[in-house]
């Protein structure tokens, strides 16, 4: 399914130019009451699992996840994972780890995230910006603590000015050559994860259980993992600019209505089509009083 899918998005304009496959890695908690699930204990009065996903913005399609105890550390979980080379990776500061970092680099993954006020670094260059623009610095910089690696622990700083929320944010990014515009506009696509945790938990129920073991919380978020994946093939499928939420809800209003499904994607707001001659193959029953 996750291939299907994935052939649908391909065929797709994608939303920047650049030839790199663009992966967001981040992680959502589930909480659970440590009462009932006492194997889950996160911290000293309550239970949690976390969800670590990776994100394929192709389509936005859940193409990785594994699930741990929710005091799991992101890093941690991220450490175990491995990307394919020219990858763009974006996550936020939950995965800070220097030496994670110059381990992306070197098996040639880029990535980009926000780094730290409390970071320590050099200038190495300071590089043009834009007159008039929201990009206030673009330099390349070199940690304190990776000085003597040398030029292959270089990244490059990137400060930009976000009016709606009136400050600055600071990037960091390995690529040395997309425009800093761009950088900071794949950060912002990093939101899109954000949407998909919430889109799971809200539209497919999965913050009440069926069942209080570990393996029962876990079947029902790999089922709820699979659904959405079903819902996003529809939604690729169908000429309807269908958001996932109005999607997800109007599907389960069609469950018991005749139509063809591929037709009512197309066209949501057409009448179900007449039933008479359908079922004159079917037995009828007949009430004697």
């Amino acid at each position: 399914m996750l291939r299907r899918c994935q052939a649908e998005a391909n065929s797709r304009k994608r939303k920047f130019r650049f030839k790199h496959k663009l992966l967001s890695l981040d992680s959502t908690v589930i909480p659970l009451c440590l009462a009932v699930f006492d194997w889950a204990h996160y911290k000293r009065a309550k239970g949690a699992v976390k969800l670590h996903m990776i994100l394929d913005h192709d389509g936005y399609l859940p193409c990785y996840a594994v699930m741990t105890e929710g005091k799991t550390a992101d890093i941690t979980a991220a450490k175990r994972m491995s990307f394919e080379p020219d990858t763009m990776l974006v996550f936020d500061r939950g995965y800070t780890d220097y030496g994670w970092w110059l381990k992306l680099t070197r098996q040639k993954v880029n990535f980009v995230t926000r780094l730290k006020d409390s970071a320590e670094y050099g200038i190495v260059e300071q590089r043009p910006v834009p007159e008039n623009g929201n990009i206030l610095r673009d330099e390349v910089i070199l940690l304190v603590s990776q000085q003597e690696i040398g030029p292959e622990a270089c990244l490059r700083r990137i400060e930009v000015w976000v009016e709606e929320k009136k400050q600055t944010l600071v990037f960091v990014t390995n690529n040395m050559k997309l425009a800093a515009s761009t950088i900071a506009a794949i950060y912002q696509e990093r939101w899109q994860i954000e949407l998909f945790f919430k889109a799971l938990k809200q539209s497919l129920k999965i913050k009440t259980f069926i069942g209080c073991t570990e393996n029962a919380v876990q079947t029902q978020i790999w089922t709820a993992l699979i659904a959405m994946l079903l819902v996003k093939y529809l939604q690729l499928k169908s000429t309807f600019n269908w958001s996932l939420s109005n999607l997800v809800a109007l599907l389960r209003q069609q469950l018991f209505v005749y139509r063809d499904l591929y037709q009512w994607l197309d066209d949501p707001f057409q009448a179900p089509p007449a039933l008479e001659g359908i079922h004159d193959g079917q037995m009828t029953l007949t009430l004697v009083s």
